[in-house]
């Protein structure tokens, strides 16, 4: 699934799988996401909450979370002194999405690369998934990523 700019909605819709689509995300919001994070959101993730401000799959699962979301879970974990004495850092991971069952997935911002990893919460591994946001929810919504 390749993505052109604006058509994020259109490609998700197309997959198998229930996507529920939210209202696009305000500037404002993102620009409020991009600051609580201390730095931008990348360039595809933003264009995707630019037309929707999250999707929700069949059980109400996050396969992106809203804007708000973003900043307050990743704000949290990485704040939280609980988390940091029993976790490796959490700075460099831009957490977007759940599994469902506890745990998250992944972009890596701050190097500039487009690929999605998962943490698992039960043992703070950091396993690579898909190559792409577009092919993360491919390959979600069709199966292929297995938890």
């Amino acid at each position: 699934m390749e993505v052109e700019s604006t058509v994020w909605t259109e490609a998700v819709a197309a997959l198998p799988g229930t996507a529920v689509f939210q209202p696009p995300a305000s500037q404002s919001s993102l620009t409020r996401c991009a600051t609580i994070l201390g730095h931008p959101l990348p360039v595809d993730l933003a264009a995707l909450l630019r037309e929707t401000n999250g999707i929700e799959g069949e059980y109400g699962d996050g396969l992106i979370w809203s804007a708000e979301q973003i900043a307050s879970e990743n704000q949290s974990l990485r704040e939280d002194a609980e988390l940091a004495s029993l976790y490796m850092p959490f700075d460099p991971l831009l957490f977007f999405a759940d599994a469902g069952n506890g745990d998250l997935f992944a972009l890596l911002p701050r190097i500039d690369r487009p690929d999605v990893f998962v943490w698992n919460h039960e043992d703070d591994s950091r396993t690579w998934v898909a190559p792409s946001l577009a092919k993360y929810l491919d390959w979600w919504l069709t199966g292929q990523i297995k938890l």
